[in-house]
């Protein structure tokens, strides 16, 4: 008979997995427990659900979620790292912590329900997050708009200018005369 406390487990580990927009498998093996507790934290900060999972009731759950591709990367000491809100945000933690602790290395991660390789993580790491791009919209839509008003602010500069010389031009022909 199964324990409840695993088979809860298995449960929340399978429900994480069909909800998440992105998933990073990574083996911590060399972290300190600090190391893992401070990557963590900073998971918690960009809304990403770490969790260090069983390899065993990480394969029960990978089947009760129809992902049984994740099963081939289930050896050793295995932490998901979920994306419930962004696809770019798991792997851009990973990547990033990665940088700084070599001990971190990326198995793979998943992606619409399809399994992607660790360098395919890292290239999902690269493309801007979500804040990342509307401000690079929003940029894109201001520049047009602010060419205008400059142009147009330039055309009422230059007739002022002109305005300006042709009036001095008269004031001087009539002292002059």
């Amino acid at each position: 008979m199964a324990h409840p406390k695993k088979v809860a487990e298995v449960k929340v580990i399978a429900e994480k997995l069909q909800a998440a927009q992105s998933l990073v498998m990574a083996d911590f093996t060399g972290l300190s427990v600090q190391q893992m507790t401070d990557f963590r934290a900073k998971c918690r900060a960009q809304k990403v659900d770490c969790r260090v999972v069983k390899n065993r009731l990480a394969k029960i759950a990978a089947d009760a979620a129809d992902l049984a591709v994740v099963k081939d990367k289930l050896t050793g000491p295995t932490a998901f790292i979920f994306g419930p809100e962004s696809q770019v945000d798991p792997a851009k933690m990973v990547i990033e912590f990665a940088k700084e602790h070599k001990a971190l290395t990326v198995k793979g991660g998943i992606v619409d329900g399809g399994f992607i390789d660790a360098e395919q993580v890292v290239a999902l790491a690269k493309i801007p997050g979500w804040d990342e791009l509307i401000a690079q919209m929003m940029g894109s839509i201001n520049s047009p708009l602010r060419g205008l008003a400059v142009t147009v602010g330039g055309v009422a500069t230059a007739l002022a200018r002109v305005i300006d010389a042709v009036a001095k031009q008269k004031a001087e022909a009539e002292t002059a005369a």
